[in-house]
């Protein structure tokens, strides 16, 4: 499967994009990511050939989000689609959501603490623990938040690459796109969404359910860098 012509992209589509793994090359901690310079000047040179239909869609706090693509803000979906924002410069919408009951941060925190080289990350309504620098941890760690998830069915658990991650059902990067494509600037037109991650499937199969592409990184392009110049062939043409 090969990505669109850069010019049918141009004409009728609107880019919604991952960002770990895909825009940015992965790093050994969310923390520690790397933001080629030149990222967001590109994004915001999309943004003004696309109309504004381009958008981010992470398992990011939207707030980490912004620190990275500073100067540049675009329309996004953070924390899977809990939080969105439809326009640059828009008001911030949050799907109400449970939050994981203290005990189960306090055993991931305690988990954390006897496993060097894994690091719990806090979000609005759930959590991850990403186990990159210590991935014989990994078992461990699914076998904790799978006991914990299944006292709440509010909850689920979705393994992530090097992580595992702890969020509400119901709350995806799939719903977080069909949302968004039915508002200006996204509304009429085709969506062409990649990502690299389990995370990223609910949204590909939106994608090309509503007519457009989905991709997972390695499909259709190998590397972000590979993405990187693909875009930049959107951005100029």
């Amino acid at each position: 499967m090969d990505l669109p012509d850069p010019a049918e992209v141009r004409a009728f589509g609107t880019l919604l994009l991952d960002l770990d793994g895909t825009l940015v090359e992965i790093a050994p901690t969310p923390h520690t990511v790397v933001v080629p310079g030149l990222l967001p000047g590109l994004l915001a040179r999309l943004a003004r050939r696309l109309d504004g239909a381009l958008a981010i869609l992470t398992g990011r706090p939207l707030d980490d989000l912004d620190r990275l693509l500073a100067p540049v803000r675009l329309p996004a979906a953070a924390e899977h689609g809990l939080v969105l924002r439809r326009r640059a410069d828009g008001e911030i919408e949050t799907v109400p959501a449970p939050e994981p009951p203290a005990h189960w941060l306090r055993a991931a925190h305690a988990l954390v603490a006897r496993r060097p080289g894994t690091l719990l990350e806090r979000k609005r309504a759930g959590f991850a623990v990403h186990a990159r620098l210590a991935p014989e941890a990994l078992p461990e760690i699914g076998r904790l938040l799978a006991g914990l998830v299944a006292e709440d069915p509010r909850f689920e658990l979705l393994p992530a690459a090097m992580a595992f991650e702890v969020r509400p059902r119901g709350v995806d990067k799939g719903g977080a796109l069909r949302s968004l494509m039915k508002e200006p600037p996204f509304v009429g037109r085709r969506p062409l969404f990649v990502g690299d991650d389990v995370t990223d499937l609910d949204a590909i199969a939106a994608a090309r359910a509503l007519g457009g592409w989905g991709f997972r990184m390695g499909e259709a392009v190998a590397t972000p860098a590979d993405l990187r110049s693909w875009l930049e062939r959107i951005a100029n043409g």
